[in-house]
């Protein structure tokens, strides 16, 4: 796929990843609807910057944890820019929860928003884009490959995307491409020490944290390579082969 001049919608866009992720689609020349639901300050700024350096785009606020904030956000991408090409599903949330005291709410607030949300996008996209063509790209975790203790529900939401990545290019194929990507430790949480996160990185057989410059240059890649159907990337700097 030729990205200049496609329409791109980057879901929880606004910052970390997500903010990579549409700054390489803008600078490949796409149209790009920045999704954010609490952070509007980092979207705009986002938005801002994409603009500055010459891309058309625009943030649209949605809850993807409620089907009717999907609703609303693909009503706005039909109001705003009246068609879709690109879908980069990188929303989601990352809570420890501990398996035997895990609660209802627990669940529900990771899965709904990890795994239901990007079902419903995908569903959503492939609608508007299976007269035209275009391609869809799920970003995922190692966690739904290989299961972190501390985070069970987001390991299985994880692995359910993987599934869903594959499901949806097998449905979707020939016209809509659908991959993902499961990033590895490529952006430090906002909470963990520094100390901590060099020990993580120097235990990866590259002996170093990625980025999310890293993930957005799969992404492009993903899009790009037309040949690709249902494969979920490692972008982990071998974590998984340790």
């Amino acid at each position: 796929m030729d990205l200049a001049g496609k329409v791109a919608l980057v879901t929880g866009g606004a910052h970390r990843v997500g903010r990579h992720i549409a700054q390489a689609l803008g600078r490949e020349g796409c149209d790009l609807v920045v999704h954010y639901h609490q952070s509007r300050a980092e979207a705009e700024a986002t938005v801002e910057d994409l603009v500055r350096a010459g891309t058309r785009a625009v943030a649209v606020q949605a809850d993807l944890r409620d089907p009717g904030g999907v609703t609303h956000l693909f009503q706005e991408v039909d109001r705003l820019r009246g068609r879709l090409d690109v879908l980069v599903n990188s929303a989601a949330i990352l809570s420890p929860v501990d398996l035997l005291s895990a609660t209802f709410a627990d669940w529900a607030s990771t899965m709904d928003l990890n795994l239901r949300a990007t079902f419903f996008c995908v569903q959503a996209a492939a609608r508007r884009m299976q007269d035209r063509g275009g391609a869809i790209v799920n970003i995922s975790d190692v966690a739904g490959q290989r299961p972190w203790r501390r985070y069970p529900i987001h390991s299985i939401s994880k692995a359910g995307v993987d599934m869903l990545t594959r499901t949806a290019a097998l449905a979707l194929a020939p016209k809509i491409r659908v991959n993902g990507i499961a990033p590895g430790p490529v952006e430090k949480p906002a909470r963990m020490a520094e100390d901590r996160w060099a020990e993580i990185g120097r235990a990866l057989p590259l002996q170093r944290s990625g980025s999310g410059g890293d993930v957005a240059a799969a992404v492009v890649f993903l899009l790009q390579t037309d040949s690709v159907y249902g494969e979920t990337l490692a972008v982990d700097g071998g974590d998984l082969i340790r």
